[in-house]
């Protein structure tokens, strides 16, 4: 008889980091933190590293929040309300609570899993997981984990392949030929590359998995440590870098991927990236594969009917072209090109709308002409308003961002109609 492999996933939890409000993004995190910011017409950008876990195997999940959680909180409620505790299966919302002291908050990332020491205890599971709750992309944890144990690490780092002249930006690591981790180093003026091509370097993704029992013990040293500022990329993962074993693992070894298709990680923590990563998505082949039934990106779904598109005349036609436009969209008489609508989005007659990235329920009047914005959930655009054809025009009322993306909140439009 043969024997099947025990997955690992099994006797693994995910422990997601899901607090940090993602300040680049401006007024898009206003209102709620950075997971909880719409991604690609239907999801939230928590899905991503929720859907991950589950699809690699993972039935044991804590989601750790603090900066404004309710919409998060209410997202996973009712989208992630599928765990069975008698199928031994949690997802866990633990937010900041002021567990040890009612002036101490989550301190940082480690902190935020230390203080919920005695709730992954209970969950009696081998190793954790240590995910980033902001990032897009497509990743089989179990393959992840299997190298860390095969590698016999201490800890293994989730780890892309990036430019060194681009590697500034990151935490990046020196490897050698085994990818056993020799120095980490904080956004350094000058990469080291790797053993097998010089010109790139490998950068964290903010991924780690760790034992549990050994986590649990350099957790509690670190509490207890005043010098320390209780996170894993400036103090845990350098003190294991120094004193044990730390491994490397290629993102590209556990993307998931059709054949041929290039590895696909995206922080979308800038007005421009979160724009581009959703333009994207209209290619005719994006790089991010929405339609994979085999590793489903799985979110609340709203009972809403189908998009629907009305009015055929050779200047009032309802039409999209290059676009994902979700359910409960009403085109009315519009043109829409290269752009993303959320779910329950209404355009009126006459409006235009290219490169547009446009949130839940906002609502566009009629002769309004849009090119390269984002637009906030629930807005209501004014009757004849043009964006993206001045840009200094629209920097008086709007956010243009570096890259010339317009950035339109109901705030912003509702002061401009105060002073017009």
């Amino acid at each position: 008889m043969v024997q099947r492999e025990e997955r690992l996933s099994r006797r693994s939890m995910a422990f997601i980091l899901a607090g940090g409000r993602g300040s680049r993004l401006r007024e898009l995190t206003d209102k709620r933190v950075k997971p909880a910011v719409y991604f690609g017409g239907k999801s939230r950008i928590i899905d991503f590293a929720l859907s991950n876990a589950l699809n690699s195997g993972i039935r044991k999940m804590a989601l750790a929040t603090q900066y404004k959680a309710h919409s998060l909180i209410r997202h996973v409620q009712r989208g992630w309300n599928f765990f069975r505790a008698e199928r031994n299966e949690f997802l866990d919302i633990l937010p900041a609570s002021q567990r040890y002291d009612e002036s101490m908050w989550y301190r940082g990332t480690a902190d935020a899993v230390a203080q919920n020491i005695d709730i992954i205890d209970s969950y009696g599971v081998d190793y954790v997981l240590i995910l980033a709750g902001d990032h897009i992309y497509k990743m089989d944890y179990e393959l992840m984990i299997r190298h860390h144990v095969e590698a016999g690490a201490d800890v293994t780092i989730g780890c892309l392949t990036v430019p060194r002249a681009e590697a500034s930006a990151f935490g990046v690591m020196a490897v050698d030929g085994k990818d056993v981790i020799t120095s980490f180093l904080e956004k350094p003026k000058d990469p080291p590359g790797t053993p097998d091509d010089p010109d790139v370097t490998l950068a964290s993704m903010g991924i780690y998995v760790f034992r549990w029992d050994f986590l649990r013990d350099l957790l509690i040293r670190d509490m207890q440590d005043d010098n320390s500022s209780h996170d894993f990329g400036n103090d845990l993962i350098p003190a294991i870098v120094r004193d044990g074993k730390a491994q490397a693992h290629r993102f590209a070894d556990s993307c998931v991927r059709a054949s041929g298709d290039p590895v696909y990680w995206r922080d979308v923590g800038t007005v421009d990236a979160f724009w581009r990563a959703n333009i994207d998505l209209t290619d005719f082949n994006p790089d991010l594969n929405l339609w994979d039934r085999d590793w489903p990106i799985w979110t609340y779904s709203e009972l809403v009917p189908p998009a629907k598109f009305i009015h055929d005349e050779p200047d009032r036609r309802g039409s999209a072209v290059s676009s994902l436009i979700s359910g409960g969209c009403i085109i009315s008489g519009s043109e829409i090109r290269e752009s993303l609508l959320f779910t329950q989005v209404h355009t009126n007659s006459y409006s235009s709308l290219e490169r547009a990235v446009v949130l839940p329920y906002a609502n566009v009047a009629r002769h309004a002409r849009l090119t390269n914005v984002v637009i906030d959930r629930a807005v209501r655009i004014p009757e004849g308003l043009v964006v993206g054809e001045d840009p200094d025009e629209d920097a008086k009322w709007f956010r243009v961002s570096e890259g010339g993306v317009t950035l339109i909140t109901q705030d912003m439009l509702d002061r401009r109609e105060a002073s017009l």
